[in-house]
């Protein structure tokens, strides 16, 4: 997207789809459906990739391998547990990139649940933990981030101690994970603000935000968070990953793209990529697109509804939030049904090439809006059969 004001933040997007959105129960993808949804993403603009857990399995390190030979531009990031394992794996799937174009993300559970009842460890043994992992990685890695893993229910004093310590032992990038997706707009400003106040040192690192959709708020969540400085999201192409998924990458593009102005926000990806991004990643994955989806699905630019057909044929800006060519979609779409008013039929016939007198198209109009909804799968056919029948009629 295009941003001429220069007072305006710019936001960073770090992609996940290839880690957390290939969790998603149902999704899958080989090292070459990776390189081809990475090299997607790069060309959209997205400025980190990241590209899979490479201790997980060797097909990892290697589709990590073949994404950093085929990416240029982008940071391509791994996944790590705070453990030397984890780090060296990463080591071996990235080696090949540019030093200033890799990095690592290190998780921990900081919350009580994670502390007790997954690490079975205690707050400084925790910290300990992440310090010598911090500075591990750093051996090899410029840039290195750390994530309290469930930090929006760990303690906040807990957690600053955590983002403190991380900082201090080198992590130029920390996160902040609503792992359950549980926060509201309200509860995430405080939280940012609570952490701004209590980490001294946080200017040292750039915050990124992690937002789960449990209860259908993550892109609200993440806006409340650019809107109280964060510079990083962390998303994944139609929202895809655990659960209910996550922020979704291409509502959070075109809520800057129409309001970034007024919040003083800009970003850096081409919109007119969005609606294949959102089709080659949803057929990659097997995962299907809802209609329905935000700025992506098919509906949005679709309507039967005879009002909303006369508005759009009279002026498109009348029932769309945004023209389709700005996200690259096709073009507007008026589906015949018993919701369809006149304008639509005449101008779908026009098209067609048909004229009819008024009592034949009078009666095309009744025999479109009593057919049953199955037969909509081929609107052509179902106009051509009304047609037929009405001049049979009329006859």
């Amino acid at each position: 997207m295009n941003d001429s004001s220069t007072s305006a933040r710019t936001i960073h997007f770090s992609d996940t789809t290839l880690r957390d959105g290939e969790q998603m129960p149902g999704a899958s993808l080989n090292p070459a459906q990776k390189v081809r949804i990475a090299l997607a993403l790069a060309e959209a603009g997205v400025a980190s990739i990241d590209a899979g857990f490479p201790v997980c399995a060797r097909s990892e390190i290697e589709a990590i391998q073949m994404i950093v030979r085929a990416i240029s531009g982008a940071s391509i990031t791994a996944l790590c547990r705070t453990m030397p394992g984890d780090i060296d794996a990463a080591w071996e799937a990235l080696a090949e990139a540019r030093p200033d174009k890799r990095s690592i993300s290190l998780f921990a559970g900081t919350s009580p649940l994670h502390r007790e009842y997954k690490l079975g460890k205690n707050v400084p043994e925790l910290l300990d933990i992440v310090r010598r992992a911090i500075e591990y990685g750093r051996r090899r890695f410029a840039i290195v981030a750390f994530s309290p893993e469930d930090a929006s229910r760990t303690e906040p004093d807990v957690l600053c101690e955590f983002y403190r310590e991380a900082i201090d032992a080198g992590a130029r990038v920390v996160g902040f994970p609503d792992t359950v997706g549980v926060l509201t707009p309200d509860g995430v400003r405080q939280q940012i603000r609570y952490i701004q106040d209590h980490v001294p040192n946080l200017s040292r690192a750039m915050l990124a935000v992690h937002f789960h959709n449990d209860l259908g708020l993550a892109t609200a969540n993440t806006l409340a968070a650019l809107q109280e400085g964060v510079s990083i999201v962390q998303c994944t192409v139609n929202g895809i990953g655990e659960r209910a998924g996550n922020t979704a990458l291409e509502e959070v593009v075109m809520a800057i793209a129409l309001h970034g102005q007024a919040m003083g926000l800009k970003c850096n990806i081409v919109t007119e990529k969005l609606w294949q991004l959102g089709r080659l990643v949803s057929d990659l994955t097997g995962i299907p697109l809802p209609a329905n989806k935000a700025v992506v699905g098919t509906n949005v630019f679709a309507t039967e509804a005879g009002i909303h057909q006369d508005g759009l044929l009279k002026h498109p800006d009348t029932y769309l939030p945004f023209r389709p060519e700005r996200v690259g979609a096709p073009g507007v779409s008026l589906v015949l049904g018993k919701h369809s008013g006149r304008a639509a039929i005449t101008e779908r016939l026009a098209a067609m090439g048909v004229d009819l007198s008024e009592h034949e198209f009078d009666r095309v109009v009744d025999l479109v809006k009593e057919s049953p909804k199955e037969a909509f799968y081929d609107e052509a056919a179902l106009l051509s059969s009304a047609v037929a029948v009405a001049r049979g009629d009329a006859r």
